[in-house]
């Protein structure tokens, strides 16, 4: 009687665990739960380890952290829907000819769990009691919706991916386009807009990964689209738009530009615990770090200015 109540309440309290992660992954604005989170840590930091001599393995640790937390839901559930029906499993149920074991195992309670919650119901064993009848379709229904809620999220994380590397190859796009043409990306109305989208596209990628934090853990083969290298020269872009000699106009959005890295690379430090704190330049040498990437080093610009290259060029 004491081992019956007692895996019921471990059952009843292992769903409850899962349940209230699901909703914090999915739902709550902290984008993920403590067990999920943990997963997705601990996840990371084995790829991160293996991935110290053979770079090519971390970009599996997004995917791979993903399997793993849907998976961890799963098993939990099963077992805690089994260990809820293990006390009943002889005299609440029905089993069809040849199917009854005689006593009360562990392995039918977990077939049971199982089918019921995959909704395949295959009938050989079929409850009896009362309560059992709504307490199975019960888990079924919970089953499905934890079926449709991971399908959401991963349509959900695909599109942050995607901003996050459109981001990153635009940043890369426009370094080697200064470093080719030797001028400045500032100083006009046009670098006046651009640097007005940049802040929006990082402002965009900042709320996806306060969103979805297990989007930290999906690292990049092709470091044009890795934002971790690409974050330097967007912070050393906001500080040279900055400038005094500079319009007014382009100062105000190179200043809005510094706030949103200020914002990303604090969201960084809060959502991995990888990521040291300190000040922006720290944390994004950390975050750098942690994706075992090694940006290149923002050297002070030696190129002309557009307002200078387009007096000495008699405005051509």
């Amino acid at each position: 009687m004491v081992t019956a109540v007692m895996a019921t309440c471990l059952g009843i309290a292992l769903i409850a665990v899962v349940a209230h992660d699901v909703f914090d992954a999915l739902f709550h604005h902290r984008g993920a739960g403590i067990l999920s989170g943990a997963v997705m840590r601990t996840t990371w930091r084995g790829f991160r380890r293996a991935s110290v001599r053979r770079r090519s393995l971390l970009p599996l640790a997004g995917p791979f952290a993903l399997v793993a937390v849907i998976a961890t839901w799963l098993v939990l559930l099963v077992t805690g829907w089994a260990l809820v029906l293990w006390p009943h499993i002889i005299d609440g149920f029905r089993f069809d000819p040849g199917a009854a074991s005689g006593e009360a195992t562990l392995v039918d309670a977990v077939y049971v769990s199982l089918v019921t919650l995959a909704t395949l119901g295959f009938g050989d064993i079929t409850p009896a009691a009362g309560w059992l009848k709504v307490v199975l379709p019960l888990e079924s229904l919970i089953g499905l919706g934890l079926l449709t809620a991971t399908v959401s999220w991963l349509l959900s994380i695909h599109p942050a991916l995607s901003r996050r590397r459109s981001l990153a190859y635009e940043i890369s796009l426009l370094r080697r386009a200064e470093a080719d043409l030797r001028v400045f990306a500032l100083g006009d109305a046009v670098s006046e807009g651009g640097l007005s989208e940049l802040t929006s596209r990082l402002v965009a990628v900042e709320r996806d990964l306060t969103a979805w934090p297990i989007a930290y853990y999906f690292a990049e083969a092709d470091e044009r689209f890795s934002l971790p290298v690409a974050m330097p020269y967007l912070l050393d872009l906001a500080t040279r738009g900055a400038a005094p000699e500079l319009p007014p106009a382009v100062r105000l959005r190179a200043v809005m530009l510094s706030d949103a890295i200020d914002d990303f690379a604090a969201t960084t430090a809060a959502r991995s615990r990888s990521v040291d704190g300190g000040d922006t330049v720290a944390i994004l040498r950390s975050y750098a770090s942690d994706h075992l990437v090694e940006p290149e080093p923002v050297e002070p610009p030696v190129v002309r200015s557009w307002a200078r290259s387009t007096k000495e060029t008699g405005g051509a």
